[in-house]
Formats: C-alpha cells, sequence, structure tokens
C-alpha cells in the first residue's frame, strides 16, 4: 500500500509498506528494522517475532519511546510475555498490530509529536 502524509518538518514519515519492503522518505528498507522521528536502525538482528529476544530490545529501550508499536508482519501476533513484561518493567507503551497498522499508526502519532518507535518485521 501506498500513502503519503504532508509534513514540513524531516520526521522519518513511512511512505509505503509490504511484504517485500517498507519505504521511509527515499530509502527503502527490505528487513526488519526500528523508526522512530529521528532514527532509523536497519540493522536490527531479528529478522522474525519468533526470533525476538529482551537482548534485542536494549537499542530500542535506548531510544526512550514512550510507546513502542510492534509490527508483526501481514498478520497481526502477540509478542511472547517475556517481552511484554520487560515492556512493562520498563514502564514503556507496547501496541503490537500487523505492520500496516503499525505502519498508519506510527505515521499519526509522529505527526502528534508523540515520542513513539516502531518495531517492524515483514513477514
Amino acid at each position: 500500500m501506498k500513502f503519503t502524509l504532508e509534513s514540513g518538518s524531516n520526521q522519518n514519515l513511512i511512505r509505503t509498506y509490504g511484504a517485500d519492503g517498507i519505504r521511509i522518505g527515499e530509502q527503502v528498507i527490505r528487513r526488519s528494522c526500528v523508526v522512530t522521528a529521528e532514527t532509523i536502525i536497519t540493522d536490527w538482528p531479528p529478522a522474525t517475532l519468533d526470533e525476538l529476544t529482551v537482548e534485542h530490545l536494549q537499542g530500542l529501550f535506548a531510544l526512550k519511546p514512550e510507546l513502542v508499536l510492534l509490527g508483526t508482519g501481514t498478520q497481526l501476533r502477540f509478542a511472547p510475555a517475556l517481552i511484554r513484561a520487560e515492556f512493562a518493567q520498563r514502564r514503556v507503551g507496547l501496541e503490537t498490530m500487523d505492520l500496516g497498522a503499525a505502519c498508519r499508526t506510527f505515521n499519526i502519532l509522529l505527526q502528534e509529536e508523540r515520542r513513539v518507535a516502531a518495531a517492524l518485521f515483514l513477514t
């Protein structure tokens, strides 16, 4: 799906998304990634939600988000209890949704100037 929001800032708005990649500005990312208003992490190790561990979250938490959107690919899947517990312990909100919903919600929250991060899995 392709969509564009108009923005006068240099925020990392997600322009398109799908199982084959995510386009942020002019950059196309073809693997799992973490995105905030100012940062894009393209070398994030887990390729799928099944590979996600608490150790992978350390770089995400270093970005100091108030809320993390976990995009789980084409289908909604919930994060394992250990992952959810880590977010609760750190008092960081976690919302899990499919990739499309996570991308759309990220752009809206970004426009509202929220401290949001999106951890996105393509599959």
